[in-house]
C-alpha cells in the first residue's frame, strides 16, 4: 500500500494504547509542518515502537527524557543489531517526538545543566534586559563575551568576581586579539566593560576595574570603502531566480527587498505578514534597536512579494512573511543560515564574482547608486535609516568619478 500520511494515522489509531491518542496529534502535526509522506511513516513506525515500549515499563508520557531514549535504543541493540544509519534515523524520530511532546506540555522540559559560568551568565543577560533595556541580540553578544571571558579566567572551577584583576581584563582582550578583527575586539571589550560594571553594581567586583579594559583602535575617522555589488550583478541575482518555482519567487522577493530597500538580513527576516500596508503601498520596517520606520512599497518589490504569497509561501500559523521551503516549516533563521544564504546561492546560480558573498553589499550598492544619481547624504541616511551622520559620509568615497574633480593637479604636470 502506498505511504501516506492517512496510512500513518490508521496505524495508530488501530494499535491503539494510552499514548495512540498523542501520537495522532503528533502525527497531524507532522503533516501541518509539511514533512514528507514518507517521512511521516517512518518517523510513526519509531514512535509506534517506543510508545509500546515505555508503555510495557509503566512509563508515563510525562516522564519522558532523553534517557529514555538511550535506554530504549540499547535494549533493542541487545536483540538484533542495526545499521548505524538506521539507529541515527530512529534517534532523529524519538527526538522530534519529545520535542513535540514538550511544547505541547505534556512532559517536561529538558533541565539545564547550569554551571557557576551558566548562574552568572543568566543573572548578567536578566539585568542587561531589565535595567538597561538592551536589545536581544545585543544581550546575546554581551552574554556570549562574558561567558568567554569567565572560561577562560575560571575554567570549570567555581566563579569568584572579588579575584578578578586588572591583568586578566588585559590578557582576555590581547587573547582575542590574536583571532578577531580590530572591530569584532572592539565589541568584546565594550561587553567586557559592561560585564564588569555588572559586578560593581553587585558589590563583587572592585570599583574602577571596568575602566582597566584596553581600548581598541580601530581608525574610524578612515573607515573603508564599502562593498558594494554592482547594478549588472544585482540584477543577474534577481533575474536568476525561477519565478515557476515557489523557492524561487521567495528568493526573488527577497533579493529585491535587499537591492531596492536596501534592507539588512535581520530587517527581512523580522516582517510579518501584518507589516504590509497593501491600500497604502507601504511596509512597516522592524530595525536595530527596536526602532521602526514605514518605507515605500515599490510596485516590483510588492509585485514579487505578491506572487509568493499566492503561490509559494506554505500553509503556517508563523506569521512570518519569508518561510523556510523544507520540513519544519518555520521563519528564516538569523545570520547567514537564512537570507544569507539566499544570496549565496543566487550569486552562485547566476555566476556572479561578487566582493563578498553577504548580503550587505546590496544596501552598500543602493546608497551607490543613489549617490551617482544626484542624491545627497541626508536622502541617502534617509532611506537607510542611518542615525548618526559620520555612518552615511563613508559612502562619499564611493562616487570616485565625482572625487576625481577635487584632485588637485601634480605641479609639474604628468611625464
Amino acid at each position: 500500500m502506498e505511504s501516506s500520511y492517512e496510512r500513518a494515522d490508521a496505524c495508530v489509531r488501530a494499535i491503539g494504547g494510552t499514548t495512540a491518542e498523542h501520537l495522532s496529534s503528533f502525527i497531524t502535526w507532522l503533516g501541518s509542518q509539511q514533512f514528507s509522506t514518507s517521512y511521516v511513516c517512518i518517523v510513526a513506525r519509531h514512535s509506534l515502537a517506543f510508545g509500546r515500549w515505555f508503555e510495557a515499563r509503566g512509563i508515563e508520557v510525562a516522564a519522558l527524557t532523553d534517557d529514555e531514549i538511550v535506554r530504549y535504543q540499547r535494549s533493542l541493540a541487545r536483540r538484533r543489531s542495526r545499521r548505524p544509519d538506521t539507529r541515527r534515523q530512529e534517534r532523529q524520530a524519538l527526538k522530534l517526538l519529545l520535542l513535540f511532546l514538550r511544547d505541547q506540555g505534556l512532559c517536561a522540559a529538558v533541565a539545564p545543566c547550569a554551571t557557576a559560568v551558566d548562574r552568572v551568565c543568566a543573572d548578567f543577560a536578566q539585568h542587561l534586559q531589565c535595567n538597561q533595556a538592551l536589545a536581544a541580540a545585543t544581550v546575546d553578544i554581551y552574554t556570549r563575551v562574558a561567558r568567554q571571558f569567565l572560561v577562560w579566567r575560571f575554567g570549570q572551577a567555581e566563579v569568584c568576581l572579588r579575584d578578578l584583576r586588572p591583568s586578566d581584563t588585559i590578557g582576555f582582550i590581547r587573547h582575542e586579539s590574536k583571532r578577531m578583527a580590530p572591530p569584532a575586539v572592539k565589541v568584546a571589550a565594550n561587553a567586557l566593560r559592561s560585564f564588569l560594571r555588572f559586578g560593581e553594581f553587585r558589590g563583587e567586583v572592585s570599583a574602577g576595574l571596568s575602566t582597566g579594559v584596553p581600548s581598541v583602535a580601530t581608525w574610524t575617522t578612515t573607515p573603508p570603502i564599502p562593498k558594494a555589488i554592482s547594478a549588472e550583478h544585482a540584477q543577474r541575482a534577481i533575474d536568476g531566480c525561477d519565478r515557476l518555482t515557489a523557492l524561487g519567487r521567495r528568493d526573488r522577493a527577497v533579493l529585491l527587498l535587499l537591492a531596492r530597500l536596501g534592507l539588512r538580513a535581520c530587517e527581512v527576516i523580522r516582517l510579518t505578514l501584518d507589516d504590509i500596508d497593501w491600500d497604502q503601498s507601504q511596509l512597516r520596517i522592524h530595525g536595530k534597536g527596536g526602532r521602526q520606520s514605514l518605507l515605500p512599497l515599490p510596485a516590483d518589490v510588492g509585485a514579487a512579494i505578491a506572487a509568493y504569497l499566492q503561490d509559494g509561501r506554505p500553509t503556517c500559523e508563523d506569521r512570518h512573511l519569508f518561510l523556510r521551503s523544507v520540513a519544519p516549516i518555520r521563519a528564516l533563521l538569523e545570520g547567514s543560515d537564512g537570507v544569507g544564504s539566499i544570496v549565496r546561492y543566487a550569486l552562485a546560480r547566476a555566476k556572479v564574482d561578487a566582493p563578498h558573498r553577504g548580503s550587505h553589499q546590496f544596501r552598500h550598492a543602493l546608497a551607490a547608486h543613489m549617490l551617482r544619481q544626484g542624491a545627497s547624504l541626508p536622502e541617502i541616511a534617509q532611506v537607510l535609516r542611518h542615525r548618526s551622520a559620520q555612518t552615511t559620509s563613508i559612502y562619499a568615497k564611493v562616487d570616485l568619478e565625482a572625487l576625481r574633480t577635487l584632485v588637485v593637479a601634480w605641479p609639474g604636470g604628468v611625464r
